[in-house]
C-alpha cells in the first residue's frame, strides 16, 4: 500500500496522517505542493488538514490552485482514490471534486474535541470495514466545517449514496455540531473514490491517544 501525503503552506496534519498510515503498515511518500507529479505506485492521495495558506481567502480556496492539485485532479478522474481530511475536504469541495461548500460553524466558534460520528453508507473503499449505522468517536478541530449543499444536490447525495458520516451523540441520534446540512460530516464523489470528511481519523489511530475508531475507518484501503 503506497500512500501519498500532500504538503501546503499552512497544513499541519501531515505527520499525523504519514504516522497513522505507517503505523497501518503503508509506505508513505510526503508531497510538496509545487511538485507537479505523483509517485507512480500511488495506491491513495491523502490531503491533509490544517490551515492551508493561511485560510486567509477561504478555506481550501488558494491551495486548489497548487500545481499537484491539477495531477491529483486527473487522478482522481482516472480512478484513483482521495482522501480529503478536514481541510483537505476544504480543498476537495474548492477543486470541485466533491460537490458542496463549506461556511464558518454556526456557533462561530472553533470547534476541537472529540464527537460521536454514525456510519451512514460503507458501500465503498473507505469505511467497508465498518456497518451502516455503526457509531466511531473520531476527533474534530476546525473553524469553517458547517457544511452546505442546495436542496438538488442534498438529494443528489442521497439518491447516490453518498453520505458517508453523520454528526451524532453516543448512542447514534443524529445531531447538529457546527450547523452543517443534515448534520453531514463526510461525503464521497458519485464514482466512490474520492472522500472528504471534516474529523479526523488520523488522530484515533491509537488508545494512548484517547482512541483507536480511526483505525478501522482507514483499514478499508488495505483491503481490496
Amino acid at each position: 500500500m503506497n500512500v501519498t501525503v500532500l504538503q501546503f503552506p499552512g497544513t499541519n496534519c501531515e505527520y499525523d496522517a504519514q504516522y497513522a498510515f505507517e503505523k497501518l503498515g503503508a509506505n508513505v511518500t510526503l508531497v510538496w505542493h509545487k511538485e507537479t507529479n505523483l509517485p507512480e505506485n500511488t495506491d491513495l492521495v491523502v490531503i491533509p488538514g490544517g490551515f492551508s495558506y493561511g485560510d486567509y481567502l477561504r478555506s481550501g480556496a488558494i491551495a486548489r490552485f497548487a500545481p499537484i492539485m491539477e495531477t491529483v485532479s486527473a487522478y482522481a478522474k482516472a480512478g484513483g482514490n482521495v482522501l480529503g481530511i478536514c481541510n483537505g475536504f476544504q480543498i476537495l469541495l474548492e477543486a470541485g471534486l466533491l460537490p458542496g461548500a463549506m461556511k464558518r460553524n454556526d456557533t462561530l466558534h472553533f470547534i476541537s474535541k472529540y464527537n460521536h460520528l454514525k456510519i451512514i453508507n460503507n458501500d465503498n473503499e473507505f469505511l467497508k470495514q465498518l456497518e451502516e449505522g455503526d457509531i466511531v468517536n473520531i476527533p474534530v478541530a476546525h473553524h469553517d466545517g458547517n457544511y452546505f449543499i442546495d436542496e438538488a444536490g442534498l438529494q443528489d447525495l442521497k439518491d447516490n449514496d453518498q453520505i458517508l458520516l453523520k454528526y451524532c451523540d453516543e448512542k447514534g441520534n443524529i445531531e447538529s455540531l457546527n450547523g452543517s446540512v443534515a448534520q453531514i460530516a463526510g461525503i464521497s464523489n458519485k464514482e466512490k473514490n474520492v472522500f472528504g470528511l471534516m474529523p479526523h481519523p488520523e488522530r484515533a489511530i491509537e488508545t494512548l491517544l484517547g482512541g483507536d475508531d480511526g483505525v478501522k475507518m482507514f483499514q478499508g484501503f488495505f483491503n481490496k
